[in-house]
């Protein structure tokens, strides 16, 4: 596993950005795996920016969904296909042609999660998943104690995570589902390379017991110690809690810049 200490989210960003456009000369049509909420906004930004210059060419690419909401349909704005829609596709300039993703309102969920991982490999599996990491340590919505093996399938929310969601939706927590499908830390495990971006000192415990902490299905994301090409992207605050932060800024600064992230 790889830790990146940056100054701030927007460096994060600039970063990432940086790795998928690099990816995309490589491979123009990559399967490039995406995550909603806050923490990757700035990582879409730049790479909108880098499309704009011209030093980023997303034609061919297409985009993964991590999670959906159960029961909220497609064109709700809150379901997470309309999320991207609004946050990556359209910014980039990319059709819906090119999207894959979980049915959410699906009649039969369970078959609609294996639906989904059948299309992940068909269509020649992640190249690089881009990953938030909750407070308790969940990945996409592996909540503690997932199964370290798991595949796509239903999940329920915790509690805590409906208060949490219920910001996009106008506050009020009963018009949040407590029902989501989530790429399983298994099928997330299978993904070429792992990007996770931290941001926010809410986040430290979570990053050290990712990082430094034992493989336990408690923290969900410590699983990313298990995958041969995981890159952590943390801010000095969400690092604070890091006892080898040192080591990850010298190993850092003193890695030849043709290797990227």
């Amino acid at each position: 596993m790889e830790v990146v200490i940056v100054p701030d989210a927007q460096a994060g960003g600039e970063l990432i950005a940086e790795a998928l456009a690099a990816l995309l000369r490589r491979r123009p049509d990559a399967l490039l795996g995406v995550a909603t909420g806050s923490t990757p906004l700035p990582v879409y930004r730049a790479l909108a920016a880098r499309v704009r210059a011209g030093t980023a060419d997303v034609s061919h690419a297409r985009i993964a969904q991590l999670d959906e909401y159960v029961g909220l349909p497609a064109d709700h704005p809150e379901s997470y296909r309309s999320v991207l829609a609004r946050e990556v596709l359209e910014p980039l300039g990319i059709g819906m042609d090119a999207f894959l993703g979980p049915d959410g309102t699906a009649a039969d969920v369970p078959g609609a999660c294996a639906a989904y991982d059948r299309a992940l490999a068909a269509a020649g599996g992640v190249d690089l998943q881009l990953l938030g990491i909750g407070t308790d340590g969940h990945i996409g919505f592996n909540e503690p104690c997932s199964s370290l093996a798991s595949r796509t399938r239903i999940k329920t929310l915790t509690e805590q995570t409906r208060i949490d969601n219920a910001r996009f939706f106008d506050g009020d927590v009963t018009q949040v589902p407590h029902h989501v499908i989530t790429q399983g830390i298994g099928t997330i495990l299978e993904a070429r390379h792992l990007v996770l971006l931290a941001t926010g000192e809410g986040k430290a415990d979570a990053v050290a017991a990712t990082v430094e902490g034992p493989v336990a299905a408690v923290c969900p994301a410590s699983a990313l110690q298990l995958h041969p090409h995981a890159t952590v992207v943390v801010d000095e605050a969400a690092a604070s809690k890091l006892k080898l932060a040192d080591y990850f800024r010298h190993t850092w600064a003193d890695k030849p810049e043709w290797q990227g992230i």
